[in-house]
């Protein structure tokens, strides 16, 4: 899984100018204009706060956890005058970042999941298997790293990891590997990890690398992303004003299926209980703008090969209250985290 914020290599081996994905419907769906304050919970390279920066004379609040892109925005910020703040900060903690800013109430809100190209392109920070580095994968540099996975786990935890954020077929053979392989020497470098995959999981010349599921599968456990995508809906959800836009751009389909359960369920109207039937149905919090994701078109993934996997889910924010009910709950008890692995 990949989004678009980051900064590809060109073919000469520089940075390749920032494509951001499904710019043209991002920019449509949010529809800024002047005076407006919208938030980028994934600031990256910043191509989407860039836009919108352009299209309307705006201001944006732009978040990252990693404090590499926080820094490469600098001179952003200091072309924009004062209408874009960075802030190094998760994006499920949204809705606090704006108040500290003194917003209790925002006109839009996008979100560009994913990893960007940029991280996965520094060897250093352990991200791929593509480049050898250290085996890492952390994005704000908090908490236990990939290497404290495999190397700690039990065997039957990290299976059911590589299973479920990885949708790894293998995945028991590949937990298998790792443990017998650690009994030697600590695993501490990607390629390392990955040449143990790939001894177990194989593929046809034209099928993605073996590594690549079980390396996703971590990553997303390492930085909690599909924790961190319930909650900032949830966030985006308290600090959007009536008629805010939100704006999610998933490229997987864990965080595509969190997106449209929580959409869905706070499009609908509650039903009443039948032990209760005069009981009054909650109004909706949001408004879908089209019952079924945006892809991108042709002509972009024929240009951008990273858009091909993305899926843009719309909504637009009532005035109802929020239901105390969380839509999410059933799902991400089902989902494996750092938390409930340590609680065990």
């Amino acid at each position: 899984m990949m989004a678009g914020r980051g900064v590809p290599s060109g073919a000469a081996g520089g940075p390749a100018r920032h494509r951001p994905v499904m710019l043209r419907e991002v920019l449509s769906t949010l529809s800024p204009r002047d005076g407006e304050v919208f938030l980028d919970g994934t600031f990256g390279a910043g191509g989407h706060t860039r836009a919108l920066l352009t299209a309307a004379n705006c201001r944006v609040i732009a978040l990252d956890r990693d404090r590499t892109a926080i820094a490469l925005g600098a001179d952003l910020v200091a072309a924009m005058n004062g209408r874009l703040v960075l802030v190094q900060e998760r994006f499920s903690n949204l809705d606090k970042a704006a108040l500290r800013l003194g917003f209790d109430a925002l006109d839009g809100v996008l979100l560009d999941l994913g990893v960007s190209s940029m991280q996965l392109d520094q060897g250093e920070r352990g991200f791929s298997f593509r480049h050898d580095g250290p085996l890492d994968m952390r994005m704000g540099g908090e908490g236990p790293s990939a290497a404290d996975v495999v190397n700690e786990w039990p065997e039957a935890d990290l299976g059911r990891v590589l299973s479920a954020l990885g949708e790894e077929r293998r995945a028991r053979a590949v937990a298998r590997a790792i443990v017998q392989a650690r009994l030697e020497s600590p695993i501490s470098r990607t390629g390392q990890l990955a040449e143990i995959i790939r001894r177990v999981v194989f593929a046809r010349p034209d099928e993605i690398d073996p590594a690549t599921r079980s390396f996703q599968a971590l990553r997303l456990l390492v930085n909690e992303e599909l924790e961190e995508v319930a909650r900032a809906l949830h966030a985006a959800e308290r600090i959007l004003k009536p008629g805010g836009r939100l704006a999610v751009i998933s490229f997987h389909s864990l965080e595509d299926r969190i997106v449209k359960t929580f959409l869905t369920a706070r499009a609908r109207a509650a039903s009443p209980s039948r032990h209760q039937p005069d009981v009054v149905k909650a109004t909706p919090t949001f408004a879908l703008s089209q019952k079924k994701a945006m892809v991108a078109s042709d002509e972009e993934v024929r240009e951008n090969p990273r858009a091909r996997s993305a899926r843009l889910r719309v909504a637009t924010r009532t005035d109802a209250a929020i239901p105390a009910d969380d839509p999410l709950a059933g799902l991400m008890a089902r989902i494996p985290s750092l938390d409930r692995t340590r609680r065990r």
